[in-house]
């Protein structure tokens, strides 16, 4: 009997349960209900791949609605706090040991290290480097020279009469002083290694004399080789000056030897014959005119960092 105040199904009901139980019982037992879920999963499947759920599925990723509602839960500050919660999480810093330590990154260290391209880039911004404090320098010092011709010409009663782009005393006397450290560096390691391999109680004044010699030979094949091939020497070359003659740096070794032994006359009377580069309009000396040359400044290779931008 059914509870108090509950109603039994009708006969029709009561009979459309027994033979929907029957049914299933039925498939069950002849393996028909596992045939219609296996025809329904490949019925769904094929829906799903089929170009029409995918055009349906681009369409909705493309629409606005979507984009919108995919900003707003990227923004959110749930979001963000899910994205920093898995970021410091353990879990991130084990895999970023794992992958660091791993063969494969260090192969691709090795290979990015090795590249052609990444050593001519961090050669260039060497070399960069180097013209731009050379030219930094070279305008320090051209100022130096302005103002050093102003005052001697203005002594002289000697007004510049014409503008030049030859260099003045100040910036040419800087050249010869690296030049002369970049010597004598050479000659203190070249002393130090013969007084290893011959050790004495002193320096002789044949010692001495020979010293000189060689530091005045070795001076003079230094000056006549880089002014011969390159019309600079290598501090010239950092404060990006030269030595011209018709307009070429290709002195030639006569040309070059001309103006070294100018420059030697010039130096026997006090330096004297220097004068000519503060008191002449071309800033032409003993030496450039016995050997018919002119030192001129050049444009240095500006490195990236210094480069004036286009506001500027």
């Amino acid at each position: 009997m059914s509870p108090e105040g509950e109603r039994p199904p009708p006969l029709p009901g009561r009979l459309l349960g027994v033979g929907a139980r029957g049914a299933r019982a039925v498939a069950g037992a002849t393996g028909l209900d596992q045939v219609a879920e296996r025809t329904t999963e490949e019925a769904i499947v094929r829906a799903l791949e089929s170009p029409a759920v995918e055009r349906a599925i681009i369409r909705v990723l493309e629409s606005e609605a979507a984009q919108d509602a995919l900003e707003r839960t990227l923004s959110s500050p749930a979001a963000e706090r899910a994205a920093v919660k898995v970021l410091d999480s353990e879990l991130v810093d084990h895999v970023w040991d794992r992958l660091l330590a791993s063969d494969e990154v260090q192969k691709l260290v090795e290979r990015i290290a090795e590249a052609p391209e990444v050593r001519a880039a961090i050669a260039s911004q060497g070399v960069g480097l180097v013209d731009d404090l050379g030219r930094q320098i070279r305008e320090i010092a051209g100022r130096f020279d302005d103002a050093l011709e102003r005052i001697v010409r203005r002594i002289a009663g000697r007004p510049r009469t014409a503008p030049t782009r030859a260099v003045g005393l100040v910036t040419r006397a800087l050249a010869f002083l690296l030049d002369g450290a970049i010597l004598n560096g050479a000659f203190l390691g070249l002393a130090a290694v013969l007084a290893a391999l011959f050790s004495g109680d002193g320096v002789s004044g044949t010692g001495v004399a020979f010293g000189v010699g060689a530091w005045i030979v070795a001076g003079s094949a230094y000056l006549l080789t880089f002014w011969s091939l390159a019309g600079q020497t290598p501090g010239m070359r950092f404060l990006s000056i030269r030595i011209e003659a018709d307009g070429s740096r290709r002195l030639g070794l006569s040309r070059a030897r001309r103006r070294l032994v100018g420059t030697v006359l010039a130096l026997i009377p006090f330096g004297l014959g220097f004068l000519g580069v503060i008191t002449r309009d071309d800033r032409r000396g003993f030496a450039d005119r016995h050997a018919g040359t002119e030192v001129v400044g050049v444009d240095p290779t500006v490195a990236p960092w210094s480069a004036p931008g286009p506001s500027e």
